[in-house]
């Protein structure tokens, strides 16, 4: 039986340029890359050597101190280039791609009817393990678990986030595979799918408990469905997975084809012409962006406006990014009484009702940049966080706690709940222009290294 959960806390920051209802199949790469620093933790262990063929499906690396989780290719061809950075750290592995594809075969599974061990295996073997996510810390999942649940969310609140039917438009028989696998992975506390209040998307979804959703962002956000529900205490472990990566889960045990698919949400005030694009992972950022050839004038964003990262247009889509964000960049002066901070704000956005915009329809859109306005400052208790922070924690002091690495007090007011993507709004409302974010990244890897 589904249960609405309203979240009162957050906000929706309202940018122009959303994507378009219209799906559209993007051009194919020539090259491909995975990179394994969007799998924070894992010490890549590299396999494959340039001139090396692969098909999709191939191992590329596996993590060093845990050699059953392997990354694969997600298309077939040539390795191309290992590349690295300072200290030969990895950065990607960029694969040539052939014109088609050519599929390793693996098992094929019925997840309703074969056995956890079955299930793990195949997972394991098929390359989906790595899209599994471990909380506390915010890392990839450790095989050797028995997580107490395992959570999905089925809609992304984010600005400019993909549409949900959109994205799961004829999958829902490999989104039910996926349910059913993660159903023999968890433990007693079973599989939760979070979905957002009005969407019809996963009614015939069965085999695990659906709760509804309702508020702004981060609403969509996993880590607050989760505090929501079960709240995570010191010792438990719970896995999460999105829902994109749970359907192309199912569609491995069902085919045995490791098929790595995204419908990006190309978006934002300065894409030429906003839309989803159906992608590989891995594929260069300029196969979503329509022709746009880049510009000094202009941020290219892999993921969303407060949790992604600037690429160039000859990058790469993140692995665990699912939108593509193209913003005005903030690298224009701006005269004080007009567009400065003594103009009336007739066209700007703001969580603290600064400006007289806060008075127009919630349907009103606007065109941010990426300018901070203001730099970092002495940083107060001054109750900014709180409101757009919908858990049960005190955030300010805990950003504090962990900036002075005082552990008994970051677990004491709830560090093993938290992701940085939790905090992205406290980021962007933060008029002390504090990097959350970062400094909670910080600390859960200081904790998760001082607990072993």
């Amino acid at each position: 039986m589904s249960r609405t959960i309203r979240i009162r806390k957050g906000a929706d920051i309202r940018l122009k340029g959303r994507a378009s209802q219209e799906v559209a199949q993007a051009v194919r790469s020539s090259v491909y890359a995975v990179q394994p620093p969007h799998f924070h933790g894992v010490t890549p262990k590299v396999t494959a050597k340039p001139g090396d063929r692969v098909e999709a499906g191939s191992p590329l690396f596996h993590d060093k101190y845990n050699e059953r989780v392997q990354y694969l290719s997600p298309v077939s061809g040539f390795v191309k280039e290992v590349v690295r950075g300072a200290k030969r750290r990895v950065l990607a592995i960029e694969i040539s791609a052939d014109d088609a594809d050519a599929f390793r075969s693996f098992n094929k599974v019925t997840p309703s009817s074969a056995s956890r061990e079955e299930v793990l295996a195949a997972v394991l073997e098929g390359g989906m393990f790595p899209f599994i996510e471990q909380r506390p810390f915010a890392v990839p999942a450790d095989p050797k678990d028995t997580p107490r649940s395992i959570h999905v969310s089925g809609f992304s609140s984010a600005p400019l986030a993909p549409e949900t039917s959109v994205v799961m438009a004829g999958r829902m028989e490999e989104f039910q595979a996926g349910i059913d696998a993660l159903g023999k992975l968890a433990g007693p506390g079973g599989v939760h799918l979070g979905v957002r209040s009005g969407d019809s998307t996963f009614n015939s979804v069965t085999g695990c408990e659906i709760s509804t959703f309702d508020g702004p962002h981060p609403a969509g956000n996993v880590g607050v469905q989760i505090h929501a529900i079960a709240p995570i205490n010191r010792g438990e472990v719970v896995w999460t997975m999105h829902m994109e990566d749970v359907a192309n889960l199912g569609r491995l045990l069902l085919t045995g084809e490791y098929k790595p698919d995204r419908i990006i949400a190309a978006a934002g005030s300065e894409h030429p012409a906003p839309q989803h694009f159906a992608v590989r992972l891995g594929a260069q950022v300029a196969t979503v962006l329509a022709g746009f050839k880049g510009s000094a004038d202009v941020r290219v964003v892999s993921g969303d406006p407060l949790t992604g990262e600037q690429v160039d247009v000859t990058g790469y889509i993140g692995d665990q990014h699912h939108q593509v964000t193209v913003l005005p960049e903030g690298n224009k002066p701006k005269f004080l009484l007009t567009t400065g901070w003594l103009g009336l704000g007739l066209d700007k956005f703001s969580l603290s009702r600064a400006f007289p915009t806060w008075l127009l329809p919630k349907s009103k859109e606007f065109t941010m940049d990426t300018c901070n306005n203001g730099e970092e400052r002495a940083f107060v208790v001054s109750g900014q966080y709180d409101a757009v922070f919908p858990f049960d924690i005190y955030p300010e002091q805990l950003i504090k706690s962990i900036i002075v690495n005082d552990i008994d007090a970051m677990e004491k007011l709830g560090i093993y709940e938290v992701a940085p993507e939790d905090f992205a709004l406290c980021e962007y409302a933060c008029t002390s222009k504090i990097q959350s974010q970062r400094i909670v990244r910080e600390g859960l890897d200081m904790l998760q290294k001082e607990l072993g």
